[in-house]
């Protein structure tokens, strides 16, 4: 077969979303979802998470709807998340999404592929080789079924402290941190086209990027949702700020199309918020005016 021109193509949302206990992993996922879709009841969350997931229904504080739900018990295994992520692919249809939250359960719960690798060391004929090659096939069955289901997949991930030997400057060998590691296979993360890491205090930055989001950091809202779906799509690309080249980003409830419209009516180029306002300030330098005109007017 003859190559030909590349097209990009519409295509589904596959994404990771890690951090430590208490960082907002569940409700940014939630946020992402709701982007995606417009609608809760298309949004399918499978929680491993002793019922946490429930916590954020219908919640008018959060702006969190009514969202479809299923717990995940115990045992943690393969065949049970390849189960209920089928089932929640037929619940939400090929608009809808799926939330994995945890993932992390998967690699080191209870039956999970870890436990799985260690009950296989012991049968008779088994080795330690022979184990990680069958928890390794299991562990890419899984990967491989949320990756081919036919609705946007997001997943959670618990993360810890990674460390390192290294040696100090006496020459002894000491182990040093060097940063978070999600609780999954080694390198799982790259499986995904869209990778956040959040810290604690709820600020999100791309550690791996397919899309157009570049060296973006912030906190998760629908309106990234929608813009990454509107990406996915196949749609234009996304406006870009004229003086820092960034992706333009919604803010103080305006929409990206409103920050891009207004700024050129006003300033005439694209300005991200943070761009605009160093515009006012410039300006307000310069002319003395208390009152430089905003994207609102």
């Amino acid at each position: 077969m003859a190559f030909q021109k590349v097209q990009r193509k519409a295509a589904k949302m596959r994404v990771a979303v890690a951090g430590p206990s208490g960082a907002g992993k569940t409700l940014s996922a939630l946020y992402l979802a709701y982007g995606v879709t417009g609608d809760w009841g298309k949004i399918a969350l499978i929680d491993t998470e002793h019922g946490r997931g429930q916590f954020y229904g219908n919640r008018s504080d959060l702006e969190v709807g009514e969202y479809l739900y299923q717990e995940l018990v115990p045992p943690f295994t393969v065949e049970r998340y390849v189960t209920m992520a089928k089932e929640a692919e037929q619940a939400v249809g090929p608009d809808g999404v799926i939330i994995i939250d945890s993932f992390s359960h998967a690699w080191e719960g209870e039956g999970g592929v870890l436990d799985f690798k260690e009950l296989t060391e012991q049968q008779q004929g088994k080795n330690s080789f022979t184990a990680w090659s069958d928890a390794g096939k299991k562990q890419n069955t899984l990967i491989n079924t949320l990756l081919s289901l036919n609705a946007h997949v997001i997943v959670t991930m618990r993360t810890k402290m990674a460390y390192a030997m290294e040696q100090n400057d006496r020459g002894k060998t000491v182990p040093v941190k060097i940063g978070l590691a999600p609780v999954q296979r080694e390198n799982t993360e790259y499986e995904f086209d869209l990778v956040f890491n959040i810290a604690r205090n709820h600020i999100a930055c791309v550690s791996k990027d397919t899309t157009f989001l570049d060296n973006w950091n912030g906190v998760i809202t629908p309106e990234l949702g929608t813009s990454l779906k509107n990406w996915l799509a196949g749609g234009a690309e996304p406006h870009r700020c004229t003086d820092c080249n960034t992706v333009i980003m919604a803010a103080q409830g305006r929409s990206a199309e409103q920050i891009a419209e207004g700024t050129v009516k006003n300033y005439g180029r694209k300005l991200c918020w943070k761009c605009m306002k160093a515009e006012i300030k410039k300006q307000k330098e310069q002319s003395g005016d208390e009152n430089p005109q905003t994207v609102s007017e």
